[in-house]
């Protein structure tokens, strides 16, 4: 996993500052602060779809101190999955796959998002972090979808769960990670910390930029 550091450019600073101005005390002060913990590696477009997520679904989140943030718009082989911590001001990234139906022909690169089900395919959205549960991949976290682009998530049982695809040792072989079937499936050696960091009641965005 890499820990990165940063802190608002003083146009974000503003930016940002316009949208607290707007929103109930309590939701602006986590956004500010999410706004303040994410990394440079975090895209800024996503980032302000994320902030706005926090304002759709306030009430449904119920834990803020860590939120996620999924790029699609990269690579496979590059971590994607951010995990930006409010409280102690980091982002930590990490590889995550792709559904099958979003890449077909297995370039690495998510070509398209769907949430039709047997589509085997990613959704993006806004998610909210369910129960931790022992699975057919061994400890995982159930998602729920709280946006029509994803609203079929727990149909789908797209969750959050570890694959030997999705190792450092597959990457090394094909220069990209395996494919799921539409879920979040990360290197078994970052399940435990990262369904510890992003326990239940909190809130994962996926999305690419510009999409």
């Amino acid at each position: 996993m890499n820990i990165l550091r940063s802190a608002l450019t003083r146009r974000e600073a503003v930016a940002f500052g316009a949208a607290a101005l707007i929103a109930p005390p309590a939701l602006a002060h986590v956004q500010a602060g999410l706004a303040a913990a994410a990394s440079p590696a975090v895209d800024r477009i996503l980032l302000r779809r994320a902030l706005d997520a926090l304002a759709r679904h306030n009430s449904r989140i119920w834990s803020r101190d860590v939120i996620a943030i999924v790029d699609f718009g990269l690579a496979s082989a590059v971590p994607r999955f951010h995990l930006i911590d409010i409280l102690a001001g980091t982002t930590t990234s990490l590889r995550v796959t792709h559904g099958r139906g979003s890449d077909p022909d297995h370039t690495g690169l998510l070509q398209s998002f769907s949430d039709v089900p047997g589509s085997a395919a990613t959704s993006a959205g806004a998610y909210l972090t369910g129960p931790e549960y022992v699975g057919i991949h061994g400890l995982s976290r159930r998602l729920g979808g709280l946006d029509p682009s994803n609203a079929h998530a727990e149909e789908r049982a797209i969750v959050i769960h570890s694959a030997w695809y999705a190792d450092a040792s597959v990457l090394a072989q094909q220069g990209k990670l395996g494919r799921s079937d539409g879920c979040f499936a990360v290197s078994p050696a970052d399940i435990t910390a990262l369904l510890a960091m992003l326990g239940e009641g909190r809130l994962l965005y996926a999305g690419r930029a510009p999409s």
